[in-house]
């Protein structure tokens, strides 16, 4: 894979919002912009916040903005899904100095094809050579990795990045991932095809968001999934699995398992409710 130079096309933060991202994920400002900096700010990113796709599945106003998300999973302790994740990640590292690039991606293009381009964001962070920065699938990677091709493994999951068609390059997930793979291009962005597939992904009756419910965190051996009703915690060695039983239970699943602020979680559940019966009908 050959290095391109950062266009560095991502949206910064201002000084009081870089503060508070900071204060909020725990991580002072590094004294050096490096590997290893970007590892412990992408780590730290991962375990404060959540990937949610709530206001899909709600039919709640989103934007794709990193301002937006800054107001959505800063001040107002929410989760955020690909665009927001890594749009805030990206506009973090781009006020702290780091060369970022915003990349237009495809979840399961290998499946649905190039229908699939826009529907997901993904960050090149470059240094000496450039590394993926990826907050925005929730149950991968949990610190970035050389943009070369060949096996990834961290905390015991399997990862690849692989020439694809089309001079795409693919990232699979590991095993038990719920998105399977991304493909990406060093020097693709395209924001008009994000915001256009954002727009059908929050509010289109075939979006995989409108009609299921996905909440995801990283733990410190693995990850906790909420998908419906199935709460599932995964590690490299095991899985469990538990139903969500009541509105109350699936409001204290949002505050105690995910640290979401959630108000009138109860909607949540009833919407999942609604959706079951339509399902039976």
């Amino acid at each position: 894979m050959t290095h391109v130079p950062s266009n560095e096309n991502a949206v910064t933060l201002t000084t009081a919002q870089l503060d508070a991202y900071l204060a909020r994920i725990g991580v002072e400002r590094p004294s050096r912009l490096d590997i290893d900096s970007l590892s412990q700010l992408h780590r730290a990113h991962l375990m404060s916040f959540t990937w949610e796709a709530l206001d899909a599945f709600m039919g709640w106003p989103s934007a794709i903005t990193p301002a937006a998300a800054f107001a959505k999973m800063v001040e107002r302790r929410r989760g955020g899904w690909c665009y927001e994740m890594n749009g805030l990640f990206g506009a973090a590292l781009a006020a702290l100095g780091f060369r970022v690039t915003r990349l237009c991606g495809a979840v399961d293009r290998e499946k649905l094809g190039d229908i699939a381009i826009g529907n997901h964001l993904t960050l090149r962070v470059d240094f000496d050579r450039p590394y993926l920065a990826e907050v925005g699938i929730a149950d991968a990677i949990i610190e970035p990795v050389p943009l070369v091709a060949g096996p990834i493994s961290q905390r015991g999951f399997d990862f690849s990045i692989m020439p694809a068609d089309g001079n795409w390059l693919r990232f699979s997930n590991h095993v038990l991932g719920i998105a399977k793979s991304f493909d990406f291009r060093l020097d693709y962005s395209d924001e008009a095809a994000m915001a256009a597939t954002h727009g059908w992904l929050m509010q289109d009756r075939g979006s995989p968001f409108t009609n299921a419910l996905a909440v995801l965190r990283h733990t410190a051996d693995g990850y906790v999934a909420l998908q419906n009703d199935r709460l599932r915690r995964v590690t490299a060695n095991s899985l469990s699995e538990e139903s969500i039983t009541s509105a109350a239970h699936l409001g204290d699943t949002f505050e105690t398992v995910f640290d979401l602020d959630i108000p009138r979680s109860d909607r949540v559940w009833e919407r999942l409710r609604t959706i079951r019966r339509d399902k039976a009908a």
